[in-house]
């Protein structure tokens, strides 16, 4: 079975933008395509180098105060940059949305935590109200096609169908990843009537372009720990509200990653909430 959820970062759903958004351009795509090569380079790399939480690659005093922290039950984010030969990959046209986040479950085991994760006849239960949706659609060995609706309320409500591929990965008996890419976004309209639909690629406002979603699972120190890092690109403002908007957006993912890890904690443990 495949370690696969996909967080739910819309990230626009601040303010109404007209329809007819511009599409997605060639040029924004192929540097998004270059940002997710780095990015995934550099994830090979930590494996290599022992590095397997974003914890691990902080210095070394820094390192030892967050492990306290969550083993102190609070839960670690924080936004990444990822750069090529030491220089910001730029992105014409797109933001780029790149979290991450861990916590700590003790007494909790790896393969209690990928039940959790990859369950997925009850995650509109356990990630309610973020996912209305999820369906596995076909298995191969550690391949997968999955679909998962997301829901997200601010001002006004977007819902989005995400279909994507997952590979899975094993390191030694107490490490799980799990990769997941976007294959196809299609905002939703009329979400939960009896006339809900897809909106066509060239009416859609462009909340959401792509979307790559890794899980890493790590048992040690009696419990688990889990990460979630996901990469969201985007539409730009328009330069009249960029100013206040992009922002704003920007602090989103990190109170949408809380709660996720949250709500995978508690599903772990029957318990309250994370102090944050």
């Amino acid at each position: 079975m495949q370690l696969v959820l996909l967080v739910p970062w819309i990230l626009l759903g601040t303010v109404e933008i007209p329809a007819h958004a511009d599409d997605l351009k060639p040029e924004t795509s192929a540097a998004f395509d270059r940002y997710i090569a780095a990015t995934e380079a550099r994830m090979d790399d930590d494996v290599r180098r022992n590095q397997f939480l974003v914890i691990d690659r902080l210095p070394a005093s820094r390192r030892q105060e967050v492990y306290d922290q969550v083993h102190h039950n609070q839960i670690h984010i924080e936004e990444l940059h990822t750069q090529k030969d030491n220089l910001p990959i730029a992105i014409p046209n797109g933001l780029i949305h790149h979290w991450a986040g861990v916590v700590f479950i003790p007494d909790a085991s790896l393969s209690e935590a990928i039940g959790v994760i990859e369950d997925y006849a009850n995650q509109p239960k356990t990630y309610n109200p973020e996912i209305r949706r999820s369906k596995l659609i076909e298995q191969s060995g550690n391949e997968a096609k999955i679909y998962i609706q997301f829901a997200n309320k601010l001002i006004i409500t977007i819902v989005l169908n995400v279909y994507s591929d997952v590979s899975d990965a094993q390191f030694g008996s107490t490490r799980r990843q799990a990769a997941s890419r976007s294959t196809r976004i299609a905002e939703v309209a009329d979400p939960g009537s009896a006339n809900e639909y897809e909106v066509p690629a060239d009416s859609a406002h462009g909340y959401m372009w792509r979307f790559n979603n890794y899980w890493r699972i790590d048992e040690r120190d009696g419990g688990v720990y889990v990460q979630n890092e996901s990469i969201t690109l985007s539409r730009t403002f328009p330069p009249i509200v960029s100013w206040v908007l992009t922002p704003l957006v920007k602090s989103v993912p990190s109170d949408v990653l809380f709660r996720l890890l949250t709500d995978t904690r508690k599903a772990l443990t029957k318990s309250g909430s994370i102090p944050k």
